[in-house]
């Protein structure tokens, strides 16, 4: 990464001060000791979006499950929520709230909006950039101060940490994390290492949005490879199990329908996704591969008028799903009505197969 010196504005002040609780002491210590042991941070990969409404009290509080790859995945999120919202404002009496949260929906179904706002609470479609730390040994592990709540394949049940956090550049922080702000605000993709457009994007976001706030850490999958890591998926989740069981379903599902593996081969990755979830390990060794779960540390840029949306950059391949709709149809690949559903292919089937396995062994063990 490369620094940037822009001129210092309010929004840059950072606060720090001593931690109000023993278990944020014990973050920061943590944090602190994080700086030594895995010295560099690296960008990992890129940013991740997702929804933030602002709060009468000042700042802007995330929405659950800040991980869309794309703006138009927080959108489609947002969508879902203004509806219902909608459902539950109907249900309590109240037509002219959920009328309006209705239309609002619908219009994310045809339109691009990064910036909403309904019944007088503003909504807003968020970008965060990421980060890994790395050491001699690799990219940083979980810490034990991570929150980490729910048992082996339940963490799609469980709440995101992140959920209700506010974000606000004048909330005070601690030591560590106020000099990791620092240095994340000054980061710059290298000369040669993304396209000019993105890097142009960079230099015009620290100028505009010139205040930062860390996210809770986010959490990946990365993989060795020759002595080299690579992320094991682009996305990342809330928690270090959430990660864990996608690394897990991975094993016993994805892995199997890529590399056609017989029965035989799939008992070595199902007891390696067996041993996951009976140990909570960070590390997991499997038929020659070394996988370990990441710790991501996340930031989002904070301007005059809030959080940063997203940029002309980002990509954003996708359009709104009835834009979308309405070109499959122009296309001819979406008709009106079909005589009856093609049968999916052998690859697809087997896919189906596992997929439908994996439930089944999951159920069994909540009945269990």
């Amino acid at each position: 990464m490369e620094s940037s010196a822009d001129n210092a504005t309010v929004y840059q002040t950072i606060r720090v001060t001593a931690p109000e609780s023993p278990v944020a002491a014990l973050a920061d210590v943590e944090a602190w000791k994080a700086r030594k042991t895995h010295p560099s941070m690296l960008f990992a990969g890129g940013p991740v979006f997702g929804v933030a409404r602002e709060s009468p009290d000042g700042g802007w509080v995330l929405q659950p499950y800040f991980s869309g790859l794309a703006p138009q995945d927080a959108r489609d999120g947002l969508g879902s929520y203004f509806r219902r919202v909608a459902m539950e404002a109907a249900e309590g009496g109240d037509p002219r709230r959920a009328a309006e949260y209705q239309a609002a929906g619908e219009l994310l179904d045809w339109e691009a909006l990064n910036d909403l706002t309904v019944c007088g609470c503003r909504y807003r479609v968020v970008r965060a950039e990421r980060f890994i730390r790395m050491g001699p040994d690799g990219p940083e592990p979980p810490r034990i101060t991570d929150p980490d709540p729910s048992e082996p394949g339940e963490s799609h049940e469980g709440l995101d940490p992140a959920a209700g956090f506010v974000i606000d550049p004048y909330d005070p922080t601690g030591v560590s994390e106020g000099i990791l702000k620092a240095e994340l605000l000054a980061a710059l993709r290298k000369h040669g290492t993304v396209p000019r457009d993105v890097r142009d994007d960079s230099g015009t976001a620290a100028a505009t949005h010139p205040g930062g706030v860390l996210l809770p850490a986010a959490f990946m999958t990365a993989e060795r490879e020759g002595g080299q890591w690579r992320p094991g998926s682009s996305g990342t989740a809330a928690t270090p199990q959430s990660a864990r069981d996608g690394l897990a379903m991975q094993l016993r599902v994805m892995v199997p329908w890529q590399r056609d593996l017989t029965t035989e081969q799939r008992c070595v990755y199902n007891d390696a996704a067996d041993r996951l979830d009976a140990e909570r390990c960070d590390e997991l060794d499997v038929a020659g591969r070394h996988f370990r779960i990441v710790r991501v540390e996340r930031l989002v840029r904070v301007g005059p008028d809030g959080p940063e949306s997203p940029r002309p950059s980002d990509p954003d391949p996708v359009p709104p799903v009835m834009v979308q709709d309405r070109e499959l149809r122009e296309q001819g690949v979406l008709r009106e009505e079909e005589d009856g559903a093609e049968e999916p292919d052998e690859s697809t089937q087997k896919f189906l197969r596992l997929f439908d396995e994996e439930r089944r062994r999951r159920e069994s063990l909540r009945r269990h």
